[in-house]
């Protein structure tokens, strides 16, 4: 029997994930409640418009456009309105009331996560925040909780699934960037703006969570590097199937030793990169995410599943709700984030991993000792080379070109960039037609 008061929960947004959270939460209050060993009372939705369209039906009465009212009567706060404004100022207000927030805002925790949780920590609050990263896939508590006492040394996660997408009608039915897009668009999968997920804006917020997290230290927005697909090519597609690989957006977050000074940095980029065909992330298909996990102890583990979606995403919402209901109940303070180690945030000119790099060259003797001797110049050594057959030049016109496919062994991003700044400078050189990272080897 239920002897604890009902808690009164609120939700801030009633999107694609806010209307399917305050339906499953109706639905299943009971079950939920058995579980928690407490009461679970929406007590209200707050939205910007009391008549738009939803996903899932509200009963009327629920909605309100007094978000902050709502906020002060509630003992768990729910923000899945997005953005970063009134976002941050409703999520510090509630955190200030003494109550939990669970937030999936990855934005709003990538650019104020440090600042919010100084505040749950210093009321006793506790800030949760599972949906942010993966949508469905549980990552954010194995990394908080499962993995604390291990030290993780590497992440490659791909977070984002509107560009998996992408990517993988690329590969597999051989579309060019603009038709994939075009795709999609009319799925619903890229909204009418995609610049977010194209340009990998929304894989750089994940991607300083996941670092933050990993470890332990404060890794803001701005030191995350930040590529996104919108310059990948058919060709390039195409040319690393043949090579054995495939193109994938990844979140990178490491642990780096500064070539510099010898002391551990760590670092997290977002970039389109190689990764072999026999990796588990070349087989995550369409709007899937993943995050592939290497721990010194617990060594490799892997995460799959829906990266997005309103009920997925509401589930891991509605599991973030359990622990927060429960420990109303236990009572105690929150649990606070790990993020003491405080380690260095390194450049992208720390990195050390392998690439290929693709060249148009002159098709003449010589040219090929040229390019390996401007490699070497720059402590960049070789791995393979695979030359096309040349293009005949039409009478009166230049020589010949031939196109040449370089992998290289591991190498610092810094010396990898004077080398193919060296290689546009040269005269044997006609075009560095594509510069891509090779990870998971």
């Amino acid at each position: 029997m239920i002897e604890y008061r009902d808690l009164r929960i609120a939700i801030l947004g009633a999107g694609s994930v806010g209307a399917q959270v305050a339906r499953l939460l109706l639905e299943h209050r009971q079950e939920l409640s058995d579980r928690v060993g407490a009461g679970l009372q929406l007590v209200g939705v707050a939205v910007r418009d009391l008549d738009a369209p939803r996903t899932a039906e509200i009963p009327r009465e629920l909605l309100t456009t007094d978000a902050r009212s709502l906020i002060l009567g509630a003992d768990i706060v729910i923000e899945l309105m997005g953005g970063i404004e009134p976002a941050r100022e409703y999520l510090a207000l509630a955190l200030n009331s003494g109550a939990d927030v669970i937030t999936a805002n990855k934005a709003l925790l990538a650019t104020h996560g440090p600042e919010l949780f100084e505040i749950a920590e210093q009321v006793g609050a506790q800030l949760y925040y599972e949906a942010a990263v993966g949508g469905a896939i549980p990552i954010i508590r194995p990394l908080r909780d499962s993995l604390a006492g291990d030290r993780v040394r590497r992440i490659l996660g791909i977070v984002n699934g509107t560009t998996n997408y992408i990517l993988d009608r690329m590969d597999t039915e051989g579309d060019s960037l603009e038709e994939a897009l075009d795709a999609a668009t009319r799925l619903g999968y890229a909204e009418a703006d995609p610049t977010a997920d194209i340009g990998g804006f929304d894989a750089a917020h994940k991607a300083a969570i996941l670092a933050s997290l990993a470890f332990h230290t404060t890794v803001p927005l701005d030191a995350v590097h930040r590529e996104g697909i919108e310059h990948v090519t058919h060709a390039q597609v195409e040319g690393a199937k043949h090579a054995g690989y495939v193109v994938k957006l990844l979140a990178v977050c490491e642990r780096l030793t500064d070539p510099e000074t010898g002391a551990e940095g760590v670092s997290a980029r977002v970039h389109p990169a190689l990764v072999p065909i026999g990796h588990p992330l070349a087989a995550v298909r369409g709007v899937n995410n993943a995050v592939f996990l290497e721990a010194e102890a617990a060594g490799s583990l892997m995460f799959y599943g829906a990266g997005a979606g309103g009920v997925e995403t509401a589930s891991a919402v509605l599991g973030d709700l359990v622990s927060a209901a429960r420990r109303h109940v236990i009572g105690g303070p929150g649990i606070t984030e790990s993020t003491h180690g405080e380690l260095p945030v390194l450049p992208i000119t720390s990195v050390v991993t392998r690439y290929q790099i693709t060249l148009q060259v002159a098709d003449r003797p010589g040219v090929l000792a040229t390019i390996a001797t401007m490699f070497s110049d720059h402590g960049v050594s070789v791995e393979a080379v695979q030359q096309s057959v040349p293009e005949q030049a039409a009478e009166g016109e230049p020589d010949a070109t031939a196109t040449l496919v370089i992998g290289t062994h591991r190498a610092t991003e810094a010396a990898l960039a004077a080398t193919v700044m060296a290689l546009r400078a040269g005269d044997v050189v006609t075009e560095v037609t594509s510069v891509l990272r090779v990870e998971g080897l």
